[in-house]
């Protein structure tokens, strides 16, 4: 079976070790040194690595004491989101000199569409390269890409020539391309998926490609046909301008474990404050308000509340963050603290979106 045109030419730029590049950028000094942002020696959760820190293990979401014994001289140091956001408008705003067809994923990556763009290139190859050179004369910062003809193939094709590189994957080329695919270089097969994987036998993209849908689905529900579907090279969903957020958050890490609920209404106080502030900056309102606990043996537990109606301030939220902390016992001392809207008034938001035909 081969893949039917019309197809598109969607790019995926990913900023290389963004947080890491970004602290390099503001202290020559750090340059070429194994650096872990956010978490401290002591506390905290490490936010991102340089790629000198990975090769000794370190990597997001690791506890910052387990990340310093792997890598004894690792440099910790502090996130500075305003900055990040500084420069993540100046990357973005490259991205709309070629297409207003940009789908932010977060600060540091996003989709293009190019299948028609402004500059008439009809070359994904060409653009990309050209984007990657532009945000490095424009911040010092590099990039990696990936092109190919959906946004899950160029997602997964961004990762293969980081840092600082890119890949095209063509449209005859998809199909033996995700064959030969490790299971776990798909996008969104994580190690619990991709070990349920390895007891079916299935290893590479070809091993998927030989299961029925109907076992697919019986193995991992609605996930089945998704698997079914991308190992085909079918993936229609749409690179979209205003991809709408679903949540917003804030949380603190301490300095030290807290073990009453006395302490920890003090920091859901201040908690609480960030996310108003950060609900109004948005003009953002939410039904869903959401507890997160992680405990000081890193297990985590969330407790949420729905409203029938929509709430933006402290006032409205704060009464159902108490009621959510008693609602159940602790099991252990409190090492982070966090809140966060769910079922925000955005997602009312219709996308819009737009496919073309193009000679790749």
């Amino acid at each position: 079976m081969e893949l039917q045109p019309p197809f598109r030419k969607i790019i995926h730029v990913d900023m290389d070790a963004f947080y890491a590049s970004v602290a390099e950028l503001d202290n020559p000094e750090l340059r070429g040194k194994a650096i872990a942002v956010g978490g401290s020696e002591e506390r905290g959760v490490v936010s991102a690595a340089s790629y000198e820190a990975r090769k000794f293990g370190v990597k997001s979401a690791m506890s910052s004491f387990l990340a310093k014994q792997k890598c004894p001289h690792l440099i910790f140091v502090k996130t500075d989101f305003e900055r990040y956001k500084e420069l993540s408008v100046k990357i973005r705003a490259i991205f709309y000199e070629y297409t207003d067809l940009v789908e932010p994923l977060s600060l540091d990556e996003a989709y293009l569409d190019v299948t028609e763009n402004k500059k008439g290139n009809p070359s994904a190859n060409e653009i990309a390269r050209e984007i990657r050179a532009r945000i490095y004369e424009k911040t010092g910062l590099r990039a990696s890409a990936g092109i190919s003809i959906n946004k899950f193939i160029a997602k997964v094709a961004s990762d293969i020539n980081k840092p600082n590189g890119q890949k095209t994957i063509h449209p005859e080329e998809v199909l033996p391309f995700l064959e030969e695919l490790p299971v776990n270089k798909f996008y969104g097969v994580g190690k619990v998926t991709a070990s349920k994987m390895y007891n079916l036998g299935i290893f590479k993209g070809n091993d998927l490609k030989k299961k029925p849908l109907e076992e697919l689905v019986k193995s991992f529900g609605k996930s089945g046909t998704h698997y079914y579907n991308i190992v085909r090279g079918i993936h229609n969903s749409a690179v979209k301008p205003n991809r709408i957020r679903k949540s917003i958050a804030a949380e603190r890490t301490f300095s030290e474990n807290l073990s009453s609920e006395i302490f920890m209404i003090e920091r859901l106080d201040k908690i609480a404050d960030e996310l108003e502030k950060r609900m109004k900056k948005t003009d953002t309102k939410g039904k869903t308000i959401t507890l997160k606990i992680k405990y000081s043996d890193f297990t985590q537990q969330t407790r949420s509340k729905t409203k029938g109606n929509f709430m933006q301030t402290k006032k409205e939220f704060f009464p159902v963050v108490k009621e959510l902390l008693y609602q159940d016992k602790l099991v252990n001392s409190v090492r982070l603290l966090g809140l966060s809207f769910g079922n925000l008034n955005t997602e009312e938001i219709v996308p819009f979106w737009v496919q073309l035909q193009f000679e790749f």
